[in-house]
Formats: structure tokens, sequence, C-alpha cells
């Protein structure tokens, strides 16, 4: 019983809870101590506020009449957490209990006082129920009580104790008021004050009370605070400015473990005078549309995350990311093995057992737990288990796991049973990766936190999830298998070591692109040429895949071919334009215009140190003198191979002994994360830095200028000029006489003795007295013989006629044509090549063992 207040006390003037005339509002802390108290609860139950706020809500309860239960009895579900049994409210004794809808009991808390805080409350937001009260006067009183827990003001957290104004009589039901309650959505009335007025069937429905219940109480006295107070805020803008308002709003209807989401539509109700009467609130559930809406989502940053990738792992991360937390707690993807070692897929249905690659996995608890295998790691899935059974049947499977599901596990895979049980799993989808009819791997999706078990909306989501996944998992396949084949293309034509040249040392490198990029068709070669002369050529081919390596090859092999017959720069890229050109004519004619390759071809002489250079659409070598300055040789850049335009001109320099020539392709110095020169002048004043090789120097350059993962091959190729001095070097003018032939063989007698091949002497005599009686005989002076001391004997022979000679079989009593017979018996190579002033003979024997 209430004790009569002290008349000598100090008055207490608390702030008064909220409520309307004739509803009965008060406020209780965690201690079950009454914080507030209305004027509609003064009338209710007699007290004034300064006699009841401050002292135990328990003094407020009646005592339970003859035979009656000391319980109160549960009008509404509770709402608790998954395992929880009860919830506690203020107003309790401590000794009381209170049973929920279920059945379940809990004892009320009891506080630092050792009073109870109340019935069913101490652990759910919200309880209701019909309570007995004692009147100041000492009659007993039975009302329905609501409570919410929640912020009291700028104050601590505590319950808000509502009970409802006493219900006056209807009015007989109209069929407005039929039309009223069975509206196909939320519908409720709220008067100016927002106190429900009226509520039809489904605004019941979602509070699960009565019409009878709710009428003169707001919707946060409903619901409780959090969102409410939003929509309350935007039905007193309604109120204030007579305009209609919408809004999204989530809400938790009582006894529901998850929000739902609510279109809400809000209007002012206006009498005849135009006067306004209250609010209109209207409330639709979208919570399936709004499911909808984020599957949708999901799936489409899955396709924008899954597509921007052609790594196998990447994409594997990718979907275990997507997928966790907002489908699963634990995702994880295992992939066949064929495809990381770049094998073909397995011919034939998969048979168990299956050995799988874990790709990825992803899990809302560090560190993965939950996990049996190790990325990278590779795990054997017998028959009975659920991903075999999965890919073996090529279809989704979604299992709860039952305790009799999970004995079976044990009894087959204890080891992973045992994992299921040690995190609580209760739900589990496996779906097979297979795209354009190849078994790629599988993705597995686990719940154990997530109480909501998978439904069929989250196996089809898994499955669409998946599949995306396996179509971006199979093109990288497709790409990882054309980029393979092209790169082992690419290394077949590109030579595989640099020829010892007399004129040039030399260093090269090649560095692919990026994966995203693909094999590109850039390339280089050094050819040895007649006269210890040598050639340098770089190119770079349009396009990308097999189709660039293979065309890079054929321009290869074309320019060593052309190479061979000793064409001067210019003439060697007119041939090679021709080539292209009749090449994508013939493939793709319509498609021209989207071809073509563009090549810089260099030609150095040791023994003049001249140095002949034509371009085709490429960029100019780059010169360091041996002082360090470097320079751009700039010889007329042509068009680019294939659109057979105008010739190539060609550009002549003498360059020192011991200057460098860097040749590159334009994946060296372009890039996206430079401006225009700044590449340029980076591989200027990199080369221009002393090195101790020319190896150490081609890393120098890689090192500064091409990004970790480049856009396009590069090429580069150093060569450091030789030259042949004179001490190698014996040059005679031959007159247009036949006995000139004699004196001929006796200057090359002497000179082989004087370098020390005595050994080459009866063999050269031949070899000079052919090749000069020709040019007497079929050239046009002035002639000239040569002899050059290189790895081989080189033996030259010039005249000013253009006529090249044949070799040919000569008959039985034939006088001649068994002269240049025995030249190409008695040589290493010999051949011909052409000059603006005539033509030179060449031979070169082999003197390596003398």
């Amino acid at each position: 019983m209430m004790t009569p207040p002290d008349p000598t006390a100090r008055p207490v003037r608390p702030d008064p809870p909220p409520g309307a005339p004739g509803l009965a509002t008060a406020t209780v802390d965690d201690h079950g101590v009454l914080t507030g108290w209305s004027e509609g609860a003064r009338r209710l139950l007699g007290y004034r506020a300064e006699e009841v706020v401050g002292r135990p809500a328990a003094e407020l309860r009646a005592e339970p009449a003859a035979g009656e239960s000391a319980e109160p009895t549960a009008g509404d579900s509770t709402e608790t957490a998954a395992g929880d049994s009860t919830e506690t409210a203020a107003g309790d004794s401590g000794g009381d209990t209170a049973r929920d809808s279920r059945g379940d009991t809990s004892s009320g808390t009891a506080g630092d006082t050792g009073e109870g805080a109340g019935p069913c409350l101490a652990h759910g937001p919200r309880w209701s129920g019909r309570i007995a009260l004692r009147h100041r006067d000492g009659h007993r009183l039975e009302v329905e009580l609501l409570a919410h827990r929640g912020p009291l003001g700028d104050g601590p957290a505590g319950w808000l104790l509502v009970s409802a104004a006493p219900r006056e009589p209807q009015e007989p039901v109209t069929p407005a008021d039929h039309a009223f309650a069975q509206c196909p959505c939320v519908l409720a009335l709220f008067d100016t004050e927002l106190r429900l007025a009226r509520a039809n069937v489904d605004m019941q429905a979602a509070t699960a009370r009565s019409e009878e219940q709710m009428r003169g109480l707001r919707l946060t006295e409903l619901v409780g605070h959090g969102e409410s107070d939003r929509v309350e805020r935007a039905m007193r803008q309604v109120l204030e400015s007579g305009e209609r308002l919408e809004l999204e709003t989530h809400l938790r209807g009582p006894g529901e473990r998850h929000e739902h989401a609510w279109s809400v539509s809000l209007a002012p109700l206006a009498n005849r005078t135009g006067g306004l009467r209250g609010v209109c609130f209207a409330a639709r559930d979208t919570t399936a549309e709004q499911e909808a809406r984020q599957r949708l989502q999901l799936l489409n940053e899955a396709g924008a995350r899954l597509g921007s990738h052609l790594d196998l792992d990447r994409i594997a991360q990718e979907l275990a990311e997507v997928a966790v937390p907002r489908l699963a707690d634990f995702a994880s993807v295992d992939l066949l093995t064929f495809l990381h070692e770049g094998d073909e897929p397995p011919e034939g249905p998969l048979r168990a057992p299956v050995t799988l690659r874990r790709a990825a996995h992803r899990s809302i608890l560090d560190g993965a737990p939950e996990a049996l295998a190790d990325v990278g790691g590779l795990a054997t899935h017998p028959e009975h288990s659920p991903t075999a059974a999965c890919l073996l049947k090529g279809r989704a499977a979604r299992h709860q796991v039952t305790p009799s599901l999970l004995a079976s596990w044990e009894a087959k895979d204890p080891g992973r049973a045992a994992r299921i049980r040690e995190h609580g799993v209760h739900s589990v989808i496996v779906t097979p990766m297979r795209a354009r009819g190849v078994i790629l791997g599988t993705a597995l999706f686990a719940r154990h936190r997530t109480p909501a078990p998978f439904t069929d909306d989250d196996t089809l989501l898994a499955e669409e999830l998946t599949a995306r996944a396996a179509v971006c998992v199979d093109n990288t396949r497709r790409y990882l298998r054309e980029r393979g084949t092209a790169e082992a293309l690419q290394r077949s034509l590109l030579p595989q070591r640099l020829p010892e040249l007399t004129a040039l040392e030399m260093a090269s490198r090649y560095l692919p692109s990026g994966a995203w990029a693909g094999v590109g068709g850039d390339w280089f070669d050094a050819i040895q040429l007649s006269g210890a002369r040598a050639a340098v050529v770089v190119g770079d081919v349009v396009g990308r895949g097999i189709h660039a390596a293979a065309t890079m090859g054929r321009l290869r092999t074309a320019v060593r071919t052309l190479a061979d017959i000793d064409l001067p720069p210019g003439e060697l890229l007119t041939h090679l334009d021709d080539m292209v050109t009749r090449l994508y004519s013939d493939e793709k004619p319509e498609r021209l215009w989207a071809f073509g390759a563009t090549c810089l071809y260099v030609v150095y002489d040791p023994v003049s140190r001249r140095c002949s250079i034509a371009a085709a659409g490429h960029p100019a070598p780059l010169v360091i003198s041996p002082e360090g300055t470097a320079d751009v040789l700039g010889p007329p850049i042509g068009p680019p191979l294939g659109l057979g335009e105008l010739p190539f001109e060609i550009m002549e320099t003498e360059l020192p002994e011991g200057s460098l020539l860097a040749l590159y392709t334009n994946g060296l110095i372009n890039g996206r994360e430079r401006e225009i020169g700044d590449g340029l002048e980076t591989l200027r004043d990199v080369l221009s830095r002393p090195a101790p090789s020319l190896d150490a120097l081609c890393d120098d350059v890689l090192r500064a200028l091409p990004p970790a993962h480049p856009e396009d091959d590069i090429a580069l190729l150093l060569a450091r000029t030789r030259a042949l001095h004179s001490d190698r070097v014996a040059t005679w003018d031959i007159p247009a006489d036949a006995p000139a032939v004699a004196g001929a063989r006796r200057s090359t007698t002497e000179q082989l003795i004087d370098w020390g091949l005595e050994e080459t002497v009866f063999t050269t005599e031949l070899i000079v007295s052919e090749l000069v009686t020709n040019a007497i005989r079929y050239g046009r002076p002035p002639i000239r013989l040569r002899l050059i001391r290189d790895r081989d004997l080189i033996c030259e022979v010039s005249d000013a006629s253009s006529t090249a000679p044949h070799m040919r079989r000569a008959r039985v009593f034939d006088e001649g044509g068994r002269g240049l017979m025995l030249v190409a018996q008695m040589a290493t190579r010999w051949g011909t090549r052409q000059s603006t002033d005539g033509k030179t003979i060449w031979v070169e024997q082999d003197v390596s063992t003398g």
C-alpha cells in the first residue's frame, strides 16, 4: 500500500510524461522508481505527481484477490531475441514471475533495492497486458497497460507506461466504416494532437492490438521511439503545412524479430469549413519490394565487381566479398584444379571423389574459422558430401542442418561435421559453377549468426551470383589459354639470344604488357650482314593476341629475308610495306584501315662507321655519344606499314666508335601516368648516366620508366658501336685488264701472311682470282678488291655494273660456268649486294681454327 506523503517534504515538480487528457502515462527508470506522472494518471489513481514521483512503482500494485494469480496477464506477444526466454518490466516485485505468450517464465529483475523492475520488461523493448492497481482511496482497478523502453527525454533510458482512456459508446457502423476497416493497406486517423482516433483491420494486425486498445495513443506509444519519432514529426509538418507528405521508414511490429519497410503517405483531414481535424495515416508494407531491390542491387554490384578482373582468385574473392554479409555469414569458392594448372577441362562427367582448390573464402568472423581449407589448399570431397553431390548432379542444393542430418554427416565426415557443430551452422547452400557447359567448381554459402534460414529466394540469388562468377571465371580461363598460346608463339618468334657481332655490342629487354592488355606484337632483332656490317630492327604490330604475335613472326621472317639480300633500309621498308598491305587485304579487306605495323631499320658499317636509318611510323632512335650526350637521330619518319603510301627515305650519319644506339617501342615512353614527352626525357637522362654494362643499363631503364603492369608491350634494344681499324682492312683498286688478276693474287697472299693466315692462302687466291676475273670480264670499272679480317675472312670485289652473277651448272664440254660453283664450295657463305654505284660480290671463309 502506498504510504501517505510527508506534509513537511518539499513538493516534487517533475516534467509530466507525454499524454492527453484522459490518458494515464507514467515513466519508470531501470530501478523501478517512478520519474514522471501525468494528469491522466492522477485522475486514474488519485495520486498527485509529488506524492508518487521518486517512489517505487511496485507500491502501486494491488494485492491479488482470493484465488487470483499474482502474475499479470500478458495481452501482447513479447519480443525477444532467439534464445531469450522472458522480458521483465518496471512495476513488479522481485519475487514475481511473468509468463510470455509461449508459456516461458523468468524472474523479474530486482535492481539495486531488491525490488522488481516490473512485469516482463527487463530484456525486451515492449510489453502489454492487464495489471491490478490500487486507487488512492483504496479500491482496486484492473487497467490495460502498454510499456515501451527508450530514452526518457534528455535523461537515461527507462520505461514509458501508458493506460488507454476510458472507451466511449460507439456510433452505429455504416458502409463507410466497413470500407475504412477493410481498406487493403494500413490505415489510421489521428487527431490534431496526433492521438489515434480510428484504425482499420490492417493497422490492428500490424500493431497486434485492437482499435479499442489503441484509441487515444500516439504512434510512439504504439510502436516505441526511433523511426516513429520521425513519422510523428512528419505528421506534425502535415498539420502545420496542410500538404501531403510521402516518406519511407522501417518499423518493427510487436512479436517480430525483424523490421519491415513501409511506404507511408500522410494527408491532412479537413472539415467542411476547411479546418484541420487531423491526419490520415496510410502505410504499405514494401519489405518484399525492398528485398527484391536489394537483391537486384547485389546482382548489379556483383556484375560490376566480378567482370572487372581477369584473375581467377580475384574473381573468387569478389564473389565471397559480395555474398558476405549481405547473403551469408560465410562463403567459400572452390575451383577444379585444371584451371590454375592451365590444362583443358576434364573429358566426360566428373567422378567422385572430387579434388578442389580453395580459391577464396570470407566470413563475418575474423580469420574465417569456419573454413576447413586454407586459400590455395586442396581438399578432396567424397561422393556423399554436399559439395561433391552438387557437382555430380549439376544443380544447387539447400540444406537445413537438422540434428538428424548433422548426425549422418558426422558418420561420414566427422571433421567437417565437427566444424559445423562448433560454429552453429544451421543453413547451407551449395551451388555449382558452370559456364558454357564446363564445370569449373562450387560456391558454398552458410549462415550461423543470422537466425533466419535460407529461403527459395536466397537460393535463386546464390545461383545467379555463382552463374555470373562462373562466366567471368570461364572468360578468364579462355583468355589465359589464348594469352599463354600467344606468349609461347611470341617467345618462339623472338630471338632467344642476340648474335655475337663484330660491329655492335648489344643488350635487350622484352617486357610483356599486363594481363588486361594481352600479348602484343612488339619485336626486335639483330642481323649479321655482309662486310662485317650489322642491322638492328625493332617493330610493333597493331593489335593483340595470337593474330598480332603471328603477324610479328611473319614480319620478322620477312625482314631477315630482305636483309639477307642486302637491301638498303628504305628499300627494305618499301618491300615490307607491300607485304603488310597484301597480308591484311587478303585476310580482312574491309578493315584494312584498322591494321598496320611500325618498323625501324638501322644498318651500321664498322669499317666506315656509317649508319643508315629508315623508319615506318616508328619512334626515332636515341644516340648517346661517348661523352654522354643524348640526341634523337631524326630520320624522315614515313607512314606505318600497310598504308602503301610514299617511299621511305634514308638518313645516313657517321657515328664515333663507342656511340650507343637505343631502339625501343612506344610502350616504353608512353603511358597514362605521364605527360607526353616526359618518358623520352627520362629515357635520355637514364641513358646518359654511366653504367657498368649494357645489361645493367637496360635494367636501369626498366626501373625508371614503365609501371609495374604496363599497358603495352615494351621492347628495348641497346647497341654500342665498334670500329674495324685499318690494320684489319686492306683495299686495292684493280685495273680492268686480265694481267691484273695475278697482281691481285700477289697482294692477297702478302696480306694474308701479314695477318698470320698462311693456311688460307691457297683457297683465298682461288676465290680472288675467280671474282676479279668475272669483274674484269663482265663488269665495268672501277674495280676494287677488299679483304676484311673479322671473325671470318671476308673477300669483296666491287665494280660499277649492277648486273648480278648467277651460279649455274656447267656441262661437260663448257669452258666456263664453274667458277662460282667452286667459290660456293670453298666459302662459308657468299652473296651479292647492290649499291647506288654498282654491286659487290662477297665471300666469307671460316678462319676460327687458324
